[in-house]
């Protein structure tokens, strides 16, 4: 036992508590080139999260000196010492009110108004984002009492992220978008406390000397008022956590059901938008060349169940109108990865290429079998079908001075199927008079 408690030791390697405490209180002020560095550090994660730059971002989280304040904070509390938790909180005021102005201004001025996916990523905070502000607390604080600092400062800065949030509380307003804003502030305050929380425990374990020595009833007032103060951030995060969870769990279902009733059968989706808040859950696709009867898609809606989607309202969408619109709005959408968006893009550029045809490379080939034609056309056209569905026929019109006789007729149809790969074509002649 004593091997393993020598072994977790966390005073090895310790600084001098009083040139760690003074360490602290020096970089507690924001005044002249501090504010200055916050400020360029603010300017520079907005443009980050305005061009959607992980590296940028991360580039101004290295550079920002926010956290000195915030583990100002857990010393003062951990040591009793109310001046400097004072002091702390009066300039980490400071900081967030600059910090707010000036990312508000850039993205008020800014041309570029879209909901990047890194600005959407600091808008719902959850129980996951306590835990990395809590434990990157811990590492921070941990490095800032050793001897050497070593390489956990810089990635503490990193994991702990408090810059974006209040960015994306600059752009919220900015846009007037006060959902946005709300969600991004709550991040920072869960960031800010759970530092705190985190300096405050390592402070106590390490029995820094108090500022002041107060009564056992002081001192357990004291600890309430941290307690309070962690469940009422702690209650709302679990909830977001669960949402989260259930979410995620939906979102798995929902792709293993278009897996195995879609993809693996060949069916290419090329338009895809589910809604897990709404009540039924919902599941809207469009596919590239598979339209169903009525009767197919019953059959399909009714395997939703296999998949514990039977709450789940699925509409096929088999009419093309506004379809286009919709897939462009979903690759503009804030909530579409990267990845989503690139299987669009890849979807429309198939469909594009499977739905043109080059009319001059089939002209060449075709004089050469059928000398008569002067000329043909092809393109794809919709046939609405007395189920409410439509088909889509490719219809050929060939231009010659006579048409084509029964024999010939019949090559030529068989050709252009082998030729186009399609199984159903329509053919006409055209002439002068009409077709």
């Amino acid at each position: 036992m004593n091997r393993l408690l020598n072994f977790i030791d966390l005073t090895k390697g310790e600084d001098d508590k009083q040139n760690v405490l003074e360490n602290v209180k020096s970089n507690v002020s924001f005044r002249g080139a501090n504010l200055w560095v916050l400020a360029c550090a603010i300017v520079i994660a907005s443009i980050g999260l305005n061009v959607n730059s992980t590296a940028v971002i991360i580039g101004a989280m290295l550079i920002s000196p926010l956290m000195g304040p915030i583990i100002g904070a857990g010393f003062s509390l951990g040591i009793y010492d109310f001046s400097l938790l004072k002091k702390s909180l009066k300039n980490l005021l400071i900081a967030t009110l600059v910090s707010l102005s000036v990312s508000t201004i850039y993205f008020y001025l800014s041309p570029f108004k879209e909901t990047q996916s890194e600005l959407l990523a600091r808008t719902s905070p959850n129980i996951y984002d306590i835990l990395i502000a809590f434990f990157g607390g811990l590492v921070g604080v941990i490095a800032i009492t050793r001897k050497e600092k070593g390489n956990p400062i810089p990635g503490v800065a990193i994991a702990t992220a408090l810059m974006p949030p209040l960015c994306t509380a600059g752009y919220g307003l900015a846009i007037g978008n006060l959902k946005f804003f709300g969600g991004a502030i709550y991040l920072y305050i869960i960031n800010c406390v759970f530092i705190c929380v985190a300096t405050f425990l390592i402070v106590k374990f390490l029995n820094y000397p108090r500022h002041f020595q107060y009564e056992k009833a002081r001192e357990k007032q004291i600890t309430y008022i941290i307690s309070t103060l962690i469940i009422i951030l702690l209650v709302p995060s679990i909830y977001f956590g669960y949402t989260l969870f259930e979410e995620k769990k939906f979102e798995q279902k929902v792709n293993s059901f278009l897996q195995t009733e879609f993809t693996d059968k060949g069916y290419t989706i090329i338009y895809k938008k589910t809604q897990y808040n709404s009540n039924p859950g919902k599941i809207e696709l469009a596919l590239l060349s598979k339209k169903f009867t009525p009767k197919e898609t019953a059959e399909i809606k009714n395997r939703l169940k296999n998949y514990n989607l039977d709450k789940v309202a699925l509409t096929i969408r088999q009419d093309t109108t506004n379809l286009k619109r919709d897939i462009l709005d979903q690759i503009k959408n804030e909530k579409a990865s990267v990845n989503q968006k690139d299987a669009i893009i890849a979807s429309l550029k198939k469909e594009i290429k499977e739905n043109n045809y080059d009319n001059e490379s089939l002209f060449a080939e075709a004089k050469i079998l059928f000398p008569a034609l002067s000329g043909i056309s092809i393109s794809n056209h919709s046939f609405p079908l007395g189920d409410g569905t439509i088909e889509i026929i490719p219809v050929l019109l060939y231009k010659s001075g006579k048409p084509l006789s029964e024999s010939d007729s019949k090559k030529f149809m068989q050709w252009i199927k082998t030729r186009i790969k399609k199984d159903k074509v329509q053919v006409f002649w055209q002439n002068a008079g009409g077709y």
